[in-house]
């Protein structure tokens, strides 16, 4: 009877020990299922190690500044808020007259890509006063079929009178000159010639010339060729119905905005592309009054220099005799854009 009990209790021992094992098996096999790591040969691997990325870094996408301050370059000024042209090396360069190289590139062959459509704005470094600024790079790529002027020659001065914004008070503007006995360069908008179509008959037939300033004063950047052309053409034909004359063959860009790509496309159509040596930026009121544009032109004088300056500002026309005054007693006379000697 003893003996019956103790094999009965082996039996139960070892059918135990052998229900553990197969559970222990069923439980391994769940595991390597379940578990995300990755298979070599039947066996299971532990999954690669994670690991953790590095922080995010911060990118600076400012544009460095210079360690020494330059004088900011001169842009065409804008009725309306515009963008900073960005500041280019300033680099020395000799004094420039109306030759060759102010209307185009001095030599034969040019390594300027003329369907380049990169971005430019005119701006200019200013010298001592009595000494030719110094002007952007890219004027040394510029090609012969790149028709550009910037400065004249001699002792004159070329005042460009810029009309895409307010007409501004145009009497006194006209009794300045006509008093003065001064002759100016008038780029005025098309949207503004159908304003006061009047004005512009009074400017042709007091002897001031009026060149072509688009129609709608949009940057040609964000054009295509074909509404570059039309914006010039629609100008031309409407000088032509308000005045009775054939167009004077000056454009200047609106805001000065300009790539080379136009720069020759303007030329091909028979224009010289005006800019200019002096500026200002009487596109805001002025601080000091009419004593603001008064000194701006009168400490930047010298020899060809292409005066801009904005109609719409009011400074600018109660400081427009003094000026003509103070200019003409510098030994200055006053000329029209037809004066400057064409390249030899």
């Amino acid at each position: 009877m003893k003996k019956t009990a103790r094999s009965f209790i082996l039996t139960a021992t070892i059918a135990a020990l052998l229900v553990s094992c197969s559970s222990n098996r069923e439980q391994a096999a769940q595991v390597s299922k379940d578990t995300p790591g990755h298979s070599v040969n039947n066996q299971v691997h532990p999954p690669d190690p994670v690991i953790p990325s590095p922080p995010a870094t911060s990118i600076n996408t400012e544009t460095p500044k210079d360690d020494k301050a330059k004088e900011p370059p001169m842009k065409e000024p804008v009725q309306e808020p515009a963008k900073e042209p960005s500041k280019e090396p300033v680099k020395t360069a000799p004094a420039q007259t109306a030759t060759s190289s102010v209307y185009g590139g001095s030599k034969e062959s040019s390594k300027s890509d003329p369907g380049n459509r990169k971005e430019l704005s005119w701006y200019y470094m200013k010298k001592k006063k009595g000494q030719v600024p110094d002007f952007p790079h890219e004027t040394k790529s510029f090609t012969k079929d790149m028709k550009a002027l910037w400065v004249g020659t001699g002792k004159k001065v070329y005042l460009t009178i810029d009309t895409g914004g307010p007409l501004g008070d145009t009497a006194t503007l006209v009794k300045s000159l006509k008093d003065n006995d001064a002759k100016a360069n008038f780029f005025i908008a098309g949207y503004n010639v159908k304003k006061d179509p009047d004005f512009v008959r009074t400017l042709v037939a007091d002897g001031h010339l009026v060149a072509n300033h688009t129609m709608t004063h949009t940057d040609m950047n964000l054009q295509t060729d074909e509404q570059i052309r039309k914006e010039i053409q629609d100008y031309e034909k409407l000088y032509k119905e308000v005045t009775g004359k054939d167009i004077q063959p000056y454009f200047r860009f609106p805001y000065g905005k300009y790539n080379t790509h136009i720069l020759k496309l303007v030329s091909d159509m028979g224009y010289s592309s005006v800019f200019w040596s002096t500026a200002m930026r009487d596109w805001e009121p002025r601080k000091n009054g009419a004593e603001d544009p008064y000194n701006d032109i009168m400490n930047n004088l010298h020899d060809g220099n292409i005066i801009l300056m904005h109609q719409g500002s009011p400074e600018n026309i109660e400081a427009l005799d003094r000026i003509i005054k103070a200019v003409k007693k510098a030994g200055y006379e006053f000329a029209l854009l037809t004066d400057i000697d064409p390249p030899k």
